[in-house]
């Protein structure tokens, strides 16, 4: 998911998103402690996504609060 993809959804939709990136990578870490984990870059790819949208938020609340 691109930074353009992240900056065109709603609020509502960012914050459904980072839930869903939490539960995946939840999913992710259970799969590899048991052994089960075929594709260990999807971690860090879930990883940096949680990031990208956590960073979006931040700075719609950051131009919020600003103005």
């Amino acid at each position: 998911m691109s930074m353009e993809d992240v900056r065109s959804k709603s609020d509502d939709e960012l914050a459904d998103e980072v839930i869903s990136l939490k539960k995946e990578a939840f999913n992710l870490r259970f799969q590899k402690s048991s052994g089960q984990l075929e594709n260990t870059a999807r971690m860090r790819q879930v990883k940096r996504e949680i990031a990208r949208v956590k960073t979006v938020i931040n700075e719609r609340r950051r131009s919020a609060a600003a103005s």
